[in-house]
């Protein structure tokens, strides 16, 4: 009910910028260009845990991008999503290089704790993943969300933790659901996540799919997309394609 409620609360009510905070537009076109405006790039956390996908990114965690994820993340602001799964979709394609190769493209949302999908009154990144997709049929790629990791034990909050600390906590955390390999094995699995700090959960995401038997998900290959991360990651890699 808080999640309807705030999307009809959107349509009503006067709106702000969610990356700068201009009145009566919900995303200016100067925070647009700073979501969309650059080249999605290859990106390396550092250190880079060794399961790591390879990883793309839409762009840096700074100034209206991150604003913009907070906004939608943290307020709730539902209709950044579709702003949020364009970049996200470049970031896919970015990774995954020709269309049709190995089927559908399978987006596999890396999970939010329940207790933080209660809290906020709906999933972020699995939100993004289906305007994502939906972005990229619309481009001719077919594309859909396999929502089938989920957390098998409690995590702590990652805020504060190093990157080795990180890896830890999540360290077997993951699990792919009953079923899941049957609808893994029908297209080539992109993991998907709205940002990227130190690459914990996304290693960790890669091995539970690795864990399922299949064969995108051997640690360390495979592909993975986020639309942010951390600005030193982001231009570090400016050459790195």
């Amino acid at each position: 009910m808080r999640g309807w409620w705030r999307e009809i609360s959107g349509l009503v009510l006067p709106v702000s910028c969610g990356g700068c905070g201009r009145t009566r537009v919900q995303l200016c076109e100067e925070c647009r260009a700073e979501l969309h405006g650059g080249a999605p790039r290859r990106v390396r956390p550092v250190p880079q845990p060794p399961a790591l996908p390879v990883v793309h990114a839409a762009a840096a965690y700074e100034n209206a991008v991150r604003a913009v994820l907070l906004a939608h993340k943290e307020r709730g602001e539902m209709g950044l999503a579709g702003a949020l799964g364009k970049a996200l979709a470049g970031a896919v394609r970015a990774g995954t290089g020709h269309v049709g190769v190995g089927g559908p493209l399978l987006l596999v949302p890396v999970p939010s704790a329940r207790r933080a999908v209660a809290a906020r009154g709906h999933d972020p990144t699995r939100r993004i993943a289906l305007a994502a997709a939906g972005e990229l049929r619309r481009g001719g790629t077919p594309a859909r969300v396999v929502a089938v990791l989920r957390q098998r034990r409690a995590v702590a909050d990652q805020a504060g933790l190093g990157a080795g600390q990180r890896l830890a906590n999540l360290a077997g955390a993951l699990e792919v659901v009953a079923g899941g390999e049957r609808l893994l094995a029908a297209g080539r699995v992109v993991l998907v996540d709205d940002l990227l700090t130190t690459g914990a959960s996304l290693a960790e995401a890669a091995r539970a799919v690795a864990a399922s038997g299949h064969a995108d998900g051997v640690p360390g290959s495979g592909q993975a997309a986020v639309v942010a991360v951390s600005p030193s990651a982001f231009e570090i890699n400016r050459n790195c394609q």
